[in-house]
């Protein structure tokens, strides 16, 4: 007889957040009758919504609240905010104070140059960036990191070491309520918000540094990110490509009615969060010092999915996965064949399916989500670095018909 291991979830990635959010209500729907009883709690839910809405009309319709009652709502709001700004200044201390430059250790010994700044987004929202270049000299190219859901670009120091030793500039910005960028801590809004963040900065960058190529990179539900950015012609224009690890790709709810139910939450409830869901995950890494690390650092997220984040990435997901066969940007997706975060498949089809001329795809045999943290990150940092010379080999002069 064949038996059964229960496996207790450990991680913060994309679809290993989403799949327990709503597992109390996949195990409720499995049978015919809990499957009607379910149908009659959505038919509630929307009558409850609806007497909501008729109480509201009632109660614009009566005298306007004393104000005592309206001096307490404001009070509310108040303490709310000011809750969430003490939040983001204690966060963006913390990004602060993290070694852009780690200790030498012999492997490379170019001088670098670093800084930290505020970029103010598409809705003015401060975002915490960073930056590392080489000393004075050729510089390839630049390379703007986006990194994954819940954790934050000071996580990136070892992978910029690397880069600028091979003469490429690196910028990372933290996304909206990640590191030490504005926001409630972990909960995204909109992932078209980071997405139109991110073609902001990338424009910015550009304006600054004339005629130097540029590439993007996103691990995760940030590879989603990058990709959907460069689908838009204005963005694909201002790169050489982009490099996707272990994208969230074919993102899938753990049953279908909560595809169906989850938009409705992320209206009526964006910010609640599921208790019971998430305060561990599956491993991401197999070196347990990188898994210590990530889950130590008070920088990264490690709560409850919020209803709304999750909704942003199945939404983004399904409509990448709609559109692989528009994609014609310059890219290189690298995946994990054991990664039960994101689906390795999902980034194979997007190599099939994709219309680009100059792709490439790698799938690393028995490695997990984050590859810049699995034992063997340098050589996979080192698979990137020859991806992005070999581009751009591809588009010097004398090979310009291999460009797009």
């Amino acid at each position: 007889m064949e038996t059964v291991v229960q496996v207790e979830e450990l991680t913060s990635g994309a679809s290993g957040r989403i799949i327990p959010l709503f597992r109390n209500l996949r195990q409720s729907i499995l049978s015919y009758d809990a499957l009607r009883k379910s149908v009659l709690l959505i038919y509630s839910f929307f009558v409850w919504i609806l007497l909501l809405l008729s109480r509201r009309h009632r109660l614009a319709a009566s005298p306007p609240p004393s104000p005592t009652v309206v001096a307490a709502s404001v009070k509310r709001r108040k303490f709310g905010l000011r809750r969430d700004e003490e939040d983001t200044l204690r966060r963006r201390a913390l990004a602060e104070a993290i070694e852009m430059v780690e200790e030498d250790t012999g492997d490379w010994n170019s001088p670098c140059q670093w800084s930290t700044s505020l970029f103010f987004g598409t809705r003015l929202n401060a975002l915490f960036c960073r930056s590392w270049f080489p000393a004075p000299g050729d510089l390839k190219g630049i390379l703007i990191i986006i990194h994954g859901l819940n954790e934050h670009s000071g996580r990136y120091t070892h992978f910029a070491k690397q880069l600028i030793s091979f003469n490429f500039g690196v910028y990372a910005m933290d996304w909206t309520g990640h590191g030490g960028s504005d926001g409630l801590h972990g909960y995204v809004p909109s992932l078209d918000h980071v997405v139109a963040d991110t073609g902001a900065f990338l424009e910015k960058i550009k304006l600054e540094n004339p005629g130097v190529p540029c590439f993007l990179f996103g691990h995760s539900t940030g590879g989603a990110v990058v990709l959907k950015a460069a689908s838009y012609p204005h963005i694909e224009e201002m790169l050489e490509g982009i490099i996707l690890t272990s994208p969230a790709l074919r993102v899938k709810p753990a049953h279908p009615i909560v595809g169906a139910v989850a938009p409705i939450f992320s209206l009526v409830a964006p910010r609640f969060q599921f208790k019971g869901a998430n305060k561990r995950g599956i491993p991401v890494s197999r070196d347990p010092a990188a898994l210590l690390a990530k889950y130590s650092d008070p920088l990264v997220y490690t709560g409850p999915i919020r209803v709304r984040t999750g909704h942003e990435i199945l939404r983004i997901s399904s409509y990448l996965t709609r559109n692989f066969k528009s994609i014609s940007v310059p890219f290189f997706v690298l995946h994990g064949t054991a990664d039960r975060v994101t689906d390795p498949l999902a980034s194979q089809d997007l190599y099939n399916e994709a219309m680009s001329e100059f792709k490439d795809i790698k799938l690393y045999e028995g490695f997990l989500h984050d590859l810049l943290f699995e034992p063997e990150r340098e050589e996979i940092a080192q698979d990137i670095i020859d991806w992005m010379e070999k581009r751009l080999g591809a588009c010097n002069p004398e090979n310009a018909s291999r460009c797009w």
